[in-house]
């Protein structure tokens, strides 16, 4: 008889057997620490202008090159919770602002690491948690006043450019110039006068070929495809859009055809055809001179286009079918069936054009204000187009964040030291254990110019010294100069202004994920699912 062998007592015998549990200051607390503060290392040398690329293979192996963070965190499988916690208050920046989630991570990963010797000093995470808790609220007190421009005119293409410049700096320094004028340009002309701003009617298409100062902006959009019929250019064209096929319909019910002759043959034919004629001569007569659809053309269908001279456009993505019909103001029509003249809309110019040699078909808008504008991107590879489209995306979330709240405060890490400063003189204001929290927050706050330096390949702590003293001296607008040997500048002199939104949400999502992360003391990892383990890569043979 097998006897029952007891586990061991405490908290595991109540979880299966292969689930892991830690508790306490050392075990929970600190691990948690190490793993945040060593992520939050890795994407902090990718801070800045001059920040370093990271080479991202992710789970389908596909590759990426690039500095920004909420590429390479989306693109990473993280696993452990702590982390996870990070990321999430990072992903939720770039949901808010669309940029800014390496400024989370690394005030974060900063903040926890400060937590740690704080932690070792022997004051608990708690206390430490609601130090930065008051910090915070220091912080976006004095926030305000550090605003030290406001766009007010959002349809103003040079305000705008000086809004935008610095967010598109960071990933794309030298081109910002070029690249925020092309932004503004693509963002002004699709701006409804009532209505809020949508980032999605700003597209990006990528042709290999040309350098980045031939990309353009076009009214309309642009699709990488040929026509599949003869005619290729169309002047002031009624589109009609359908998410069928144009072909002969199919009947719902199978049915059966006894032909005995030759005659019933041909007759039988001739009068599919002949239907089929007939709604492609009905639509036509409703001056619709172009066909987009989602399904395919049948040739027969193709014969009687180009005969009745209608351009026929096939797209294979609903998401662009439904953005296309919103660009011309069509109705897409679930049948092959002549469409009235509110379901038809209008384009200027429908024509094939060819850019080195892409084929593409544009759907120009010129004469009325379009909905939706393209962003022509041209590149010498797929990878450098990838990190433009990226860029082009930060642009379009800052311009959108612009029309809500037009404020800017200095750039350059002067922002983060003039907190930094004022923050350290808050803390000697107070009597508790809580002060010595918000040295840390300040501490924290350093790291920014700090990381901005180290990229730049200056000595960090040498800058960091010059932009605190010029600080305590009043000097709230000074900050890092990546380029010259001087060291420290004045931002707004320099035009580097970044968003008031973004530093607002930010500093709140990051001392709430670094408090959260805190205030955790018992890690209960249940057991893993059971069922087979996914299948390991081959090694070469030489290997084995």
């Amino acid at each position: 008889m097998a006897l029952h062998v007891p586990k061991a007592p405490g908290f595991s015998q109540m979880l299966k057997d292969g689930a892991r549990h830690y508790s306490g200051l050392e075990e929970a607390v600190i691990r948690n620490i190490i793993a945040c503060k060593e992520f939050a290392q890795s994407v902090r040398t990718a801070y800045g202008p001059n920040g370093m690329n990271k080479m991202v293979i992710n789970h389908i192996e596909k590759q990426f090159v690039t500095s920004d963070a909420a590429t390479i965190i989306r693109e990473l499988d993280v696993e452990h919770p702590a982390a996870k916690l990070m990321i999430m208050g990072s992903q939720m920046q770039d949901a808010e602002v669309g940029d800014g989630t390496n400024f989370v991570i690394i005030l974060a990963g900063a903040l926890l690491e400060a937590a740690e010797e704080l932690i070792r000093l022997g004051i608990t995470p708690t206390e430490i948690a609601e130090g930065y808790e008051k910090g915070l609220d220091k912080c976006l007190e004095i926030l305000p006043t550090l605003v030290t421009h406001e766009v007010k005119d959002c349809r103003n293409i040079e305000e705008v450019g000086k809004g935008i410049k610095t967010a598109i700096m960071s990933k794309q320094y030298g081109n910002e110039d070029f690249l925020a004028d092309l932004i503004s340009k693509a963002c002004i002309s699709i701006t409804p006068e009532q209505t809020t701003f949508n980032v999605d009617n700003v597209r990006v298409c990528k042709v290999l070929g040309g350098g980045l100062h031939n990309s353009q902006v076009i009214q309309g959009m642009v699709f990488k495809k040929e026509v599949e019929g003869e005619i290729t250019k169309v002047e002031k064209a009624k589109v009609a859009v359908y998410s069928c096929a144009v072909d002969i319909m199919q009947t719902e019910t199978k049915g059966t055809v006894l032909i005995k002759t030759a005659d019933e043959l041909m007759n039988f034919s001739r009068g599919e055809e002949s239907l089929l004629e007939n709604q492609i001569k009905a639509i036509a007569d409703t001056g619709c001179k172009v066909i987009v659809s989602a399904a395919k053309c049948g040739e027969m269908a193709l014969h009687y286009l180009n005969k009745y001279g209608i351009m026929i456009v096939r797209l294979h993505s609903k998401f662009d079918l439904r953005r296309l019909s919103k660009t011309v103001g069509a109705t897409v029509l679930p049948r092959l069936t002549a469409p009235t003249p509110q379901e038809l809309g209008y384009a200027d110019l429908v024509c094939v054009e060819e850019l080195g040699d892409t084929p593409l078909v544009a759907f120009r808008q010129q004469s009325k204000e379009s909905r939706i504008s393209t962003v022509v991107v041209r590149g010498a590879t797929d990878n450098y187009m990838d990190d433009i489209e990226r860029a082009i995306d930060d642009g379009v979330n800052t311009f959108k964040c612009l029309s809500r709240d037009g404020r800017l405060v200095a750039g350059a890490g002067a922002c983060e030291a003039e907190l930094a400063v004022q923050l350290i003189k808050y803390a000697d204001t107070l009597p508790g254990l809580e002060q010595y929290a918000i040295r840390k927050f300040a501490t924290a706050l350093e790291s920014f110019p700090k990381a901005l330096a180290e990229n730049s390949g200056h000595k960090s702590s040498a800058v960091l010294e010059k932009i605190l003293e010029a600080h305590q001296n009043g000097k709230k607008t000074i900050g890092v100069d990546i380029d010259s040997e001087n060291t420290i500048c004045d931002a707004i002199e320099k035009d580097i202004q970044d968003l008031y939104a973004q530093k607002y949400w930010g500093l709140k999502y990051a001392v709430g994920a670094a408090a959260t992360v805190l205030r955790v003391d018992q890690i209960i990892m249940a057991k893993k699912a059971g069922g087979p383990k996914p299948r390991q890569p081959q090694g070469s043979d030489d290997e084995s």
